[in-house]
């Protein structure tokens, strides 16, 4: 029945354009925070090379200052428990959908050596009612982008909340996106563990009213860092993971000295 249910939303379809447009219509957006995107962490030993991948969420919208948002706090909770340095990216955009982002946003970032992969992203697949179908070929075709052009990272998704816990959406279309959410966090689990990619739990909503920023939509500091804190254990770094984080390094140190000679 849980299978049959993504379809039956579809008889829903005209109350999520009703009540979807309203909630646009009152929504405030918000852009970007202030701040570094990309920066390092001093440390020893190896570097943890960590880049967040996503939508606005991995842009960490919602708050004011970028060094509070999902990427910064998952770099300074890794320099913590590691000593090790930590260069992270936030690449994350407005309504960024998984086709998107396959098509438009891999293809250009620079094949830096990044050793954690993080993406946010299928929130707004869900939200602009995007077939399973059509997540399973565009999120499946974004894993074997990411996985091809850094094969050596270890890839964690991050699926979608609760929906009904989102401040911003009425009851009713609350309930009928989390019917599409649902759908659409067994495929992308599902696609995961066939690709390469870990995949997160949802994240726990615990208090609204504290990890919502004002646009009822986009996390709050509070939210950003419990989000963090709920993927670090996915993104601990192991014996294995250090050892080919050295050799990344080792490549890419042999590379450099053979341009310059």
């Amino acid at each position: 029945m849980s299978r049959l249910l993504p379809l039956l939303s579809w008889l829903a379809f005209p109350i999520y354009v009703w009540q979807g447009l309203a909630v646009r219509r009152r929504t405030e957006r918000l852009t970007p925070p202030e701040g570094p995107m990309l920066h390092t962490l001093a440390g020893r030993g190896e570097p943890v090379r960590l880049l967040v991948l996503g939508d606005s969420s991995a842009a960490s919208v919602g708050i004011d200052d970028s060094e509070k948002g999902l990427a910064a706090r998952l770099a300074h909770a890794l320099n913590r428990d590691t000593g090790r340095p930590v260069a992270w990216r936030a690449a994350g955009f407005n309504s960024a959908t998984s086709g998107q982002l396959r098509d438009h946003v891999v293809p250009n970032l620079a094949p830096e050596p990044w050793t954690h992969i993080v993406l946010s992203v299928g929130t707004n697949d869900t939200k602009n009612f995007h077939s399973v179908l059509r997540f399973k070929k565009e999120f499946g075709g974004l894993l074997y982008a990411v996985k091809a052009k850094w094969p050596l990272a270890r890839i964690v998704w991050s699926p979608v909340i609760d929906m009904t816990l989102v401040p911003a959406l009425p009851a009713l279309l609350g309930r009928i996106l989390e019917i599409r959410a649902n759908a659409i966090n067994r495929v992308g689990t599902e696609l995961c563990l066939e690709r390469g990619a870990v995949p997160a739990a949802p994240l726990p909503v615990v208090d609204p009213s504290a990890g919502f920023s004002r646009d009822g939509f986009h996390a709050s500091v509070a939210g950003y860092q419990a989000w963090a804190d709920h993927l670090l254990p996915l993104i601990a770094l192991t014996e294995a993971e250090v050892a080919a984080s050295a050799a990344v390094a080792q490549r890419d140190g042999e590379r450099d000295r053979g341009q310059r000679q």
